[in-house]
């Protein structure tokens, strides 16, 4: 059973270099598994989406990226901010062409560049119309939306925008559609997870943002710790390493049995990396204690030596969907 029952929109958020989209990927194939259809979004123009999925660049348009297990679909959808303002002016101005002469006019980059928050009213407003799509039949046309969302240094004012507009913007169709979208942000239909990795600034900046965003009244959702390292070492070699203490003739003698020529420097070399690992051991264990003191529902997911492709999204996704994130 997922930790998320009733949550329809999951927004990824993380310091740059944790891999937040590639969690985003992989959590919106766990969503996916057993036949459902979820629809994941990015928004910073990066086509981060389709160098994932291995696809050409996602045009401003719903497309399938992958099958999960199970017979799910991931459709995937890039946003952009001038398409979205078409879309905008369109949907509840019925402007139609009209708003791309005011694009070649100028107005539309004026809109978007001077007016507070506007380009990301119009980026949160996109993934706020796929969270309440319905079918003919009346159910939802996605069962969850996934939005890989900017990183954790500009995710409050990303999702809080839409109230600051309501306040500047106090009737007419921006102030509703904006009211809308705070509506779903701030409800437990959302849930915002952080991903992090076992570092000092990367969880510093996860209990900032986690604080951050009850303040702002912001459900927080899990924090995702990527790039899990497993010990080399057991525990008694650990402690032995850091202190200098590893004994050398052992070390020796394994190079012999394996076959290599056991120098002294090569001997000093390994004494030297042994060291260093368990060094970072005893960093992620602090740095997790750290993240438990946050409470919230951790995941943790695996580095995997070999980068990230496909088969490495289904990986995760797994360890993701056996871990009650989906």
């Amino acid at each position: 059973m997922s930790d998320w029952e009733g949550v329809r929109l999951h927004v990824v958020t993380g310091k740059g270099g944790t891999g937040k989209t590639t969690v985003a990927a992989a959590l919106a194939l766990a969503l996916a598994e057993g036949g459902r259809k979820v629809l994941l979004v990015e928004v910073e123009e990066r086509q981060g989406l389709a160098q994932l999925f291995d696809v050409p660049p996602l045009p401003y348009s719903e497309r399938k990226l992958a099958v999960a297990r199970g017979g799910g679909d991931v459709f995937g959808l890039a946003v952009y901010a001038r398409e979205a303002t078409y879309e905008y002016l369109d949907m509840y101005y019925h402007l139609g062409r009209a708003g791309r002469a005011l694009d070649r006019m100028g107005v539309i980059e004026f809109a978007t560049t001077i007016a507070p928050g506007m380009r990301d009213v119009l980026l949160t407003g996109k993934t706020y119309e796929a969270t309440r799509r319905r079918r003919p039949d009346q159910n939802f046309v996605y069962d969850a939306v996934v939005l890989d969302a900017p990183p954790t240094g500009r995710i409050v004012r990303f999702l809080g925008v839409n109230s600051a507009v309501t306040s500047l913007a106090r009737v007419g169709p921006i102030n509703r559609h904006a009211a809308a979208i705070t509506d779903l942000i701030t409800s437990p239909r959302t849930a915002v997870h952080i991903v992090t990795v076992l570092e000092e600034m990367p969880v510093q900046e996860t209990a900032d943002t986690v604080a951050a965003l009850e303040k702002a009244r912001i459900p927080v959702g899990a924090v995702v710790v990527n790039q899990i390292r497993r010990p080399h070492l057991g525990v008694r070699d650990l402690a032995a390493a850091r202190r200098g203490g590893l004994d050398r003739f052992a070390v020796a003698t394994g190079l012999r049995v394996a076959g290599l020529a056991g120098s002294d420097a090569l001997v000093d070399q390994l004494l030297t990396e042994a060291k260093a690992h368990a060094d970072r051991v005893a960093l992620e264990k602090q740095e997790r204690a750290a993240v438990a003191v946050l409470d919230r529902p951790t995941y943790e997911l695996p580095r995997l030596a070999d980068g990230i492709d496909l088969a490495a999204l289904y990986e995760l996704g797994a360890e993701l969907s056996a871990q009650g994130a989906a």
